[in-house]
């Protein structure tokens, strides 16, 4: 359940620019707000005219902005605790060219666990996908 830790890649950071990276903070916050937490992502022309005025890679602004619009994929993760019992569900279904199956449930104090394989019927087409439902206390 727990994501990948993020390891600083250096230890250089040049404090001339904290005053930068807390007004880039504050504008992230200010663009939540403004956005009322629904940005989206600027059209590609937009991205184009701030690259070039600004001397960025455009790419690079693509992989600001969608790491902006992604952030629920950075919110704290729910780590279950208190196991209560594992229920065997062994259910599937066949589906636009995928075979799913749900094969069990894990429940907790906190939270409960599904687990859903998802295999495409075409060969070397196949995705687990583990789940995680939080239950309502």
């Amino acid at each position: 359940m727990k994501r990948m830790q993020f390891i600083r890649p250096t230890e250089h950071y040049d404090q001339r620019i904290t005053d930068i990276d807390e007004q880039i903070c504050a504008l992230i916050k200010q663009r939540k707000e403004r956005s009322d937490n629904n940005p989206g992502i600027p059209p590609f022309e937009y991205i184009s005219d701030w690259a070039a005025r600004f001397e960025l890679y455009e790419d690079f602004l693509k992989s600001v902005f969608g790491t902006l619009f992604s952030e629920d994929h950075f919110k704290p993760m729910v780590e279950p605790t208190g196991f209560r019992k594992h229920i065997a569900v062994l259910q599937s279904i066949e589906a636009d060219e995928f075979f799913y199956t749900l094969t069990s449930i894990r429940q907790y104090s906190n939270a409960s666990v599904v687990t859903l394989s998802m295999i495409g019927i075409l060969p070397l087409n196949y995705m687990p996908i583990n789940l995680t439902i939080l239950s309502c206390i």
